[in-house]
């Protein structure tokens, strides 16, 4: 490791912190669009459906109480890439146009750290719609120290006391990014956990922010902290537990988490009401024993939230928590309403008995894993079944594509109209982002397969569409076939093949066709 003169810090004012916020404000969209923070797990149509039912239980609950005037504020943390935001929204109106009820209309106000990401939102065709129907606003928000919500499309400033409604906050890969506290709970006593951080010899200039959190590695030291154990330390109850049942045990405080969702609170005379998900434990047992942690890098890093300690403090607070019963695997999803009485909040806790604690977001993602496995061997009802379960999702699409091709022969008249529709559902739910033009273009080649030659032809044109550069000759002669087949005299996409391959029998033939016939 390099030698160097060494510098202490408290763990959760180290400068980790510091670079993880610099990455995402260079980052940008960059970060998502790269591949390099993942979204798919929070962010898939199943995670929409069951916070928009969570919601849409939420204003049943208001409604059912007498408030339906005042619109219900949602607030979405860490908004990155808007895919999220874009399907609770179309969920949630959904669900509340077919049940035709008197509810209090809703605001859904996406924020971030990076004022990039918000002027690509405003760029965004998929939002755009609903920002003109007044339900999608934005701001950018330091989820570390803000107390006030700034919006950038409507210019209404939002401060302590103002919402008569209780806010709704969507955190999903929020608390395991903020800066966290380390405690260390051995013999009754904590330690305060101090942290220097090592770099490679001939780490440097040179490097990006993700490379260098790549590089880090971190010593730790431990200070006693009684401070901690003091009556007047906001959190004392916490750690008065920790105290008495952990032993050996390294625990990530959340305090910067916990100051979060109490500064979002005040903006409501009611409240707010949590919906979460994230790498976490809310399980005492989960932290007793455990090492010091390990930083998972994935462009920034990222670290266990301690759900565990979110859900003591507020419960005294007079909160009800509702995480599940059974162990996840790759994500915890879980709720807090902190609201004057919270037990009346029925739809809102059924909605999450439904939609998380009986099969929920994890129980997908788990499937989603074999399936992917699978794909080889299955066939188009099993292909389907799970497009379906999956609400259309564009990535089970994408990767079944091959797969259906292989089948079409044997697949029968009802299955190829239940592709068709399929198709369709999956452009019309899917959130614009440069990855869109592909999905055209595998729709087109399905629907060509298919012989849905209009469709296909409809599908390839948005794919083109989206082109700087030059377009593969085979796919301009799909066009070319397609435009035929419709029955249209066009012989534009023939000659742009023949423009490039001056000897393409096919296109020679089918401008053969097409001038006789003209």
């Amino acid at each position: 490791m390099a030698q160097s003169e060494q510098t202490l810090y408290k763990f959760g004012e180290s400068p980790l912190w510091e670079l993880q916020r610099t990455y995402y404000e260079e980052q940008g969209i960059k970060a998502w669009q790269s591949g390099e923070v993942p979204q798919y797990i929070t962010s898939n149509p199943i995670m929409a459906v069951a916070y928009a039912e969570i919601v849409f239980g939420m204003l049943q609950d208001r409604a059912r109480a007498g408030f339906k005037a005042e619109p219900v504020t949602i607030v979405e943390l860490g908004a990155g890439s808007g895919r999220l935001a874009f399907q609770i929204v179309k969920e949630l109106r959904e669900l509340m146009e077919f049940s035709g009820l008197s509810l209090p209309p809703f605001r859904y106000v996406m924020t971030d750290l990076a004022v990039s990401n918000i002027e690509y939102w405003q760029r965004n065709s998929s939002l755009r719609p609903y920002v003109e129907q007044g339900v999608l606003d934005f701001g950018v928000f330091d989820a570390v120290k803000d107390s006030e919500l700034r919006l950038t499309q409507s210019g209404d400033i939002v401060r302590t006391g103002e919402l008569g409604q209780p806010v709704l906050v969507i955190a999903n890969y929020v608390f395991d990014s903020l800066p966290q506290e380390l405690v260390y709970v051995e013999d009754n006593k904590l330690y305060e956990c101090l942290v220097d951080l090592q770099f490679p010899e001939g780490t440097g200039a040179g490097l990006s922010v993700s490379e260098t959190l790549g590089t880090v590695t971190l010593d730790y030291h431990y200070r006693r902290a009684t401070e901690l154990e003091s009556e007047s330390y906001p959190y004392r109850d916490v750690m008065e537990l920790y105290q008495r049942q952990l032993e050996d045990s390294h625990v990530l405080f959340p305090e910067k988490g916990i100051d979060c969702l109490e500064r979002l609170g005040r903006l409501s005379r009611e409240g707010f009401v949590l919906l979460t998900a994230d790498k976490g434990d809310h399980r005492l047992e989960n932290w007793e024993f455990a090492e010091p942690p390990k930083i998972i890098h994935h462009g920034s890093f990222s670290l266990n939230a301690n759900y565990h300690a979110m859900i003591v403090f507020f419960e005294r607070k007079g909160a009800i928590a509702s995480f599940a019963s059974h162990h996840h695997n790759n994500l915890n999803v879980g709720s807090i309403l902190m609201l004057p009485d919270p037990a009346s909040y029925a739809h809102t806790r059924m909605a999450y008995r439904r939609f998380v604690e009986r099969f929920g977001p994890d129980d997908f993602f788990n499937l989603k894993q074999w399936f992917d496995g699978q794909l080889p061997t299955m066939d188009l009802r099993q292909i389907l079944s799970i497009w379906r379960l999956g609400g259309y999702d564009a990535e089970w699409f994408l990767q079944a594509g091959n797969r259906m091709s292989e089948l079409f022969g044997n697949g029968t008249e009802a299955e190829m109209l239940d592709i068709r529709s399929g198709i369709n559902l999956v452009w019309d739910t899917h959130y614009a982002m440069e990855d869109r033009y592909e999905l055209a273009l595998e729709c087109g080649r399905i629907l060509y397969q298919m012989e849905w030659y209009a469709d296909a032809l409809l599908f390839l044109e948005r794919y083109a569409v989206g082109q700087t550069s030059e377009i593969n000759v085979d796919i301009l002669y799909t066009m070319a076939i397609c435009s035929y087949e419709v029955g249209s005299d066009e012989t534009g996409y023939a000659r742009k093949v023949l423009a490039r391959e001056p000897e393409h029998e096919g296109a020679l033939s089918l401008l053969v066709l097409l001038e006789g016939e003209s």
